[in-house]
């Protein structure tokens, strides 16, 4: 099936003992046994629920993997990979993570005796310089977050592989119509469901997709451990967020790269970054790899001009942290969502404190563009 059939009909998309066209929220926690021992498909809904089991298996065939997980929250699902890894586990992660990220590493993961370096990703030569003995793995997001860096996901794969370790992508600014990590030689995929998966703003959730039935074992006994589920009313809504998705990317994509043409000709803009931007490296790696360029981008004013006040003046540009809904978003990474990172190390990955993150929603465009004009014109 072609993407916008499989987002609708892919994975488990109807009720198998109903028929209903929508999986229904099962709402239990526990489920009656009629014989003792005897195996049964649903036992308790931490192990497994009915509209979660649909959520994840339509994730599974979206991302071309073997199984997917779903989780509370999108850190729930990365805190949960990572700890299938034995502690002392070493690993490479892009040096312009998400704050969160950061904050997990270093203030969690690193205490339990993971050890990590950071890097380019971008950056081949670094990455294989950073590679030890004991590292098993390599975390990357493509495009990242906040600067939309692109790593070629394929050859970071080979550096990957021929050392060992595992190579884990964050696709949650691509998502499954633009981008699939998984054919590309990734062997972990995983997204915070609450941005362009569910797509409305009303949930926080996490998904993840293994490409091995081992990994899928070890996922699935992690997931059911540590405990981190999603709960089925939220999975629901996540599934019936992804029945629209690729309408919903199709205008983000076209949006942004109109947003994207209007800002190249700002003379008040002093940088852009965005992986349909032509003339980087960045735009050639995503040529390669992306069918779209996605609802995300950054820029930076010129010196001088003030980040509060553009973002202050916006008025269908809602200032707020995440990204990935149907409406316009605006954000300054050094104080949000990238704020839990000192600023020596923001600085030193290129995370200005004038720089300015937007996720392109899909209200006309010529009233995104007459927004960002009148707060320019405050400037």
């Amino acid at each position: 099936m072609n993407f916008n059939s499989k987002v609708i009909h892919g994975g488990i998309s109807e009720d198998e003992f109903t028929g209903a066209v929508n999986v229904p929220i099962y709402q239990t926690s526990t489920y009656h046994q009629k014989v003792l021992g005897g195996g049964p498909k649903w036992e308790y809904s931490r192990t497994g629920n009915p509209t979660r089991a649909a959520l994840e298996s339509l994730i599974a065939d979206l991302e071309e993997g073997t199984a997917g997980f779903a989780f509370g929250s999108g850190m729930a699902g990365i805190h949960t990979v990572f700890a299938t890894f034995e502690p002392g586990s070493h690993f490479i992660i892009g040096n312009d993570v998400y704050g969160g990220t950061f904050r997990l590493v270093n203030t969690v993961l690193k205490p339990a005796g993971y050890t990590f370096t950071e890097v380019d990703t971008a950056d081949l030569a670094a990455v294989e310089s950073a590679m030890q003995p004991n590292t098993r793995g390599v975390y990357l997001e493509s495009p990242s977050n906040p600067l939309l860096h692109v790593s070629d996901i394929a050859a970071v794969a080979e550096v990957a592989h021929r050392y060992g370790a595992k190579l884990i992508v964050d696709n949650t600014f691509a998502t499954p119509y633009n981008q699939n990590p998984l054919p590309l030689g990734a062997d972990i995929v995983l997204h915070s469901a609450t941005k362009y998966l569910n797509g409305h703003s009303d949930v926080v959730a996490g998904l993840v997709v293994v490409k091995t039935d081992e990994d899928a074992e070890k996922m699935g006994f992690f997931q059911n451990t540590i405990g981190g589920v999603l709960g089925p009313q939220d999975s629901f809504l996540v599934q019936r967020g992804i029945k629209t998705l690729g309408v919903r990317m199709r205008a983000h994509n076209e949006n942004t790269h109109a947003v994207y043409e209007y800002l190249a000709n700002n003379d008040k803009v002093a940088k852009i970054f965005y992986p349909g931007h032509p003339g980087t490296e960045d735009h050639e790696v995503a040529k390669k790899q992306m069918r779209g360029f996605g609802g995300m981008l950054s820029f930076e004013l010129q010196p001088g001009l003030s980040a509060k006040t553009f973002v202050e003046s916006t008025k269908l540009f809602a200032l707020a942290e995440s990204l990935g809904g149907i409406e316009s978003l605006i954000e300054v990474p050094a104080v949000m969502t990238h704020g839990s990172i000192p600023r020596e190390i923001r600085l030193q990955n290129g995370i200005a404190d004038e720089l300015i993150r937007i996720s392109v929603g899909v209200e006309d465009i010529e009233d995104l563009l007459a927004d960002l004009a009148q707060a320019f014109a405050k400037l």
